[in-house]
């Protein structure tokens, strides 16, 4: 406490101290924003990031799979932003561009609370599959299939997000997803190596 009138003064040792800590903070701020800038540029979130479209051999697949697929390709060649996925709304749109994927392959999703074709959140759309009786979590060692829908909780290098299996096999998968920096991309991790996948929706 200071007397009326008189200025608080600092000790002189303290302005280098402070000049210090000031000058680490803006360091740290400015290789942060570097690094989410490059992670924005190219880098993958998790894995390795594709950005060429796979090549797929649908005659491998059933046909909800191969319209899947062809639907994915589609939007990765000629991408919308990501109001066209959430019907004109400006929002978080991961689960907006699974629901419209589904929606445009002829196998259309249901919320659970408004019954539209459009699930526009990570839990709802769990909720959803869970109801179907579609829903099996990682611990339970499925083998993910091309058109299954991975979901993830807030503790995965994605957050929580929600994208499309393209390919799988031997614990890899490759996936595509909105919303990925505000992109359309791809991904190839190893199941194992990604923390908090919640689990997976089934085709």
């Amino acid at each position: 406490m200071t007397e009326q009138g008189t200025a608080h003064r600092w000790p002189r040792y303290r302005w280098p101290v402070l000049g210090l800590v000031v000058s680490a903070m803006v360091a740290a701020g400015v290789v942060g924003i570097r690094l989410w800038q490059e992670r924005a540029d190219g880098e993958a979130i998790a894995g390795d990031r594709v950005t060429t479209f796979p090549a797929i051999d649908t005659s491998t697949l059933d046909p909800a799979q191969a319209r899947v697929v062809a639907v994915l390709e589609r939007e990765f060649d000629t991408p919308g932003n990501g109001s066209k996925y959430a019907e004109g709304i400006d929002e978080a749109w991961c689960a907006d561009f699974v629901s419209w994927v589904m929606r445009e392959s002829g196998a259309p999703l249901a919320n659970p609370n408004s019954g539209s074709w459009r699930i526009p959140g990570v839990y709802t759309l769990q909720e959803y599959y869970q109801g179907a009786h579609r829903f099996t979590p990682l611990a339970a060692g499925y083998r993910p299939r091309t058109g299954d829908v991975l979901l993830y909780g807030p503790d995965s290098p994605f957050s929580q997000h929600t994208n499309i299996v393209l390919t799988a096999g031997d614990g890899v998968v490759t996936t595509m997803g909105g919303n990925e920096f505000g992109d359309i991309r791809i991904h190839r991790f190893t199941l194992t190596e990604v923390p908090d996948i919640v689990g997976f929706g089934r085709l």
